[in-house]
């Protein structure tokens, strides 16, 4: 009987009155833990930017291809939009159903104002709601965000919000874990990291 490898991770964004919060715990697991450090938040372009759940190999393939035609939309047509992002990425993912990219994106951007979308392993594209949780840890950290969340949160209080959700799922999913929590920061003045 082949034995079931058990993967997971939490990862999360949410809206805020100024921009997006993206979040995600650092750990990788296979079985077993892998690394206790792994960057599941990653910017696409200067103000576009996703987390990342799933098979590690099938992530970064996702990343280079959608960084490179970033770069040439960038250099034939001016920056590209969250939407032109998203749409690139759920064509990507939908044209492999039959041999899918395993991964669950969250992808967060700010171009007039901020954007937040799930979308899944076939390139379904979830849209309208003010915050997405994926993976193992999702039920707890979406406990967290529904008690809590608000849209119009300031930056620090939508950082320190998803911090304490991932936080708690890091506590008590098995499959969630790492040293810290990952956070970043989408707005008007583009991505970076929160320390």
């Amino acid at each position: 009987m082949e034995k079931q490898l058990k993967t997971g991770t939490t990862t999360l964004g949410m809206i805020f009155k100024d921009g997006v919060v993206l979040a995600a715990d650092t750990q990788s697991t296979a079985g077993y833990i892998e690394s206790r450090n792994e960057k599941k938040v990653h910017a696409i372009t200067r103000h576009i930017a996703l987390t990342t759940a799933g098979v590690v190999g099938d992530i970064q393939a996702v990343i280079r291809l959608l960084k490179a035609e970033s770069k040439l939309y960038q250099m034939n047509n001016g920056g590209i939009t969250t939407n032109g992002v998203v749409t690139l990425l759920s064509n990507v993912l939908h044209s492999n159903r039959m041999f899918p990219y395993i991964t669950a994106l969250l992808v967060g951007g700010y171009d007039e104002e901020p954007k937040l979308m799930a979308i899944d392993p076939y390139g379904g594209v979830g849209t309208g709601e003010d915050f997405f949780v994926t993976g193992s840890g999702a039920p707890l950290a979406m406990g967290v965000l529904e008690s809590s969340y608000t849209k119009n949160m300031t930056e620090k209080e939508t950082v320190e919000l998803a911090r304490k959700a991932v936080s708690t799922a890091q506590e008590r999913d098995i499959y969630t874990g790492g040293r810290r929590v990952s956070v970043a920061v989408i707005d008007k003045n583009g991505f970076r990291e929160v320390k």
